[in-house]
C-alpha cells in the first residue's frame, strides 16, 4: 500500500530513518572508545554531537512518518503505533541523555546506560518498521501502472 509521504513514489520516511540510527549507533561506539578504549575527550566529545543531530534527524523522520502512519488502515497501524511510540521515547532517552552530558561531562556511567537502552530499543523499533513494510506492505506500491524489470512484460519490452 502506497503511503502519502513519497517523492516520485519512493516513500521518504525509510530514506531519512538511516540518518539517526547510524549517529546514535556511532554514538555508543565513540562512548565505548573513550571508556574501554585510550581514547581522549575527544570521543566524548564526538559522541555528544552525534546524539544531537540523530535527535534532530529523527524529529525530521517523524514528519513523513506521522503523515503515512494517519493514512493506515487498523491493522497496520497499530504496529505503526507501537513503533511510533518506541521512537519516541528512544529521542527522549538521547534528549535527557544530551543534557547529563551538558550538565556534567565528568559523569558518563547514566548516559552510556541510557545509550545501550536506546540503541537495544532501536533494534526493537527496527523490527517493527521491517514487519509494516515486509510483512504488512506498508509503502510497498503494488500498483500496475509501472512494470518490474522482473515481470513477463518488462522482459519482452527489454528483448
Amino acid at each position: 500500500m502506497r503511503t502519502p509521504a513519497n517523492v516520485a513514489r519512493h516513500p521518504i520516511h525509510p530514506m531519512l530513518v538511516p540518518i539517526p540510527i547510524g549517529l546514535w549507533i556511532f554514538a555508543l561506539i565513540c562512548d565505548l572508545v573513550w571508556v574501554f578504549g585510550s581514547g581522549g575527550d575527544a570521543w566524548r566529545t564526538v559522541a555528544f554531537y552525534n546524539m544531537v543531530a540523530g535527535v534532530i534527524g529523527a524529529l525530521i523522520a517523524a514528519i513523513p512518518g506521522l503523515i503515512d502512519l494517519l493514512s493506515l488502515p487498523a491493522g497496520p497501524r497499530r504496529t505503526a503505533i507501537v513503533h511510533m511510540s518506541l521512537n519516541l521515547t528512544i529521542v527522549a532517552l538521547y534528549i535527557v541523555n544530551i543534557v547529563l552530558r551538558y550538565a556534567d561531562p565528568e559523569r558518563y556511567t547514566l548516559p552510556i546506560s541510557l545509550s545501550v537502552i536506546a540503541v537495544a530499543l532501536l533494534g526493537a523499533s527496527g523490527w517493527l518498521g521491517g514487519k509494516l513494510v515486509y510483512e504488512l506492505g506498508v509503502a510497498v506500491d503494488t500498483g500496475t501502472e509501472t512494470t518490474s524489470v522482473s515481470t513477463p512484460a518488462a522482459r519482452r519490452v527489454n528483448v
